[in-house]
């Protein structure tokens, strides 16, 4: 849970810069991506965690730019790479703006359950990470190849001097 909007500006920074180098790097193809026919294709992936911003966020009074959560997800990674960075930074915006360090604790009901504004913007970033990382092994199947988010990825080794690891 987030304490300090400030130390949740910084995580989403990376986490979000992260993400979008991903969404970046689909094609218009790849968003068909699945892993079984009954799978979420990395399309689908891609829009739910756009979609699931708005829907969170909204949950606890701001309102951002955002798509609704049922719209249906683009057939263009153009598009979802764009309508996700314009989320985004409408949600930094009306957080910086309407929120403080004290709004943090304040407690609402999110499906069900009392959850803190901290938990939200913590159970946003951790939703985030999951599906990107999901949306990661999906390019891999599509033959794309997958940005370094935490570290290089297998392409990422040779273009530093070093050998990819096993």
């Amino acid at each position: 849970m987030y304490k300090k909007i400030n130390d949740f500006l910084s995580d989403w920074k990376s986490e979000s810069d992260s993400t979008f180098k991903v969404l970046s790097q689909l094609t218009d193809k790849s968003l068909e991506a699945k892993v079984s026919p009954e799978g979420r294709s990395a399309g689908f992936l891609s829009w739910h965690i756009i979609t699931s911003m708005g829907e969170m966020i909204n949950k606890t009074g701001l309102k951002i730019k955002c798509p609704d959560e049922n719209s249906p997800e683009p057939v263009s990674a153009k598009e979802i790479a764009d309508t996700y960075k314009l989320s985004s930074d409408s949600m930094i915006k009306e957080i910086k703006n309407c929120w403080s360090d004290d709004t943090l604790s304040e407690e609402l009901n999110m499906y069900g359950e009392p959850w803190k504004k901290g938990f939200v913007l913590k159970a946003l970033v951790n939703h985030q990470i999951h599906h990107r990382g999901q949306i990661t092994v999906l390019m891999r199947q599509a033959g794309l190849t997958v940005p370094g988010v935490y570290g290089p990825s297998r392409e990422e080794w040779g273009k530093i001097g070093m050998e990819p690891q096993k």
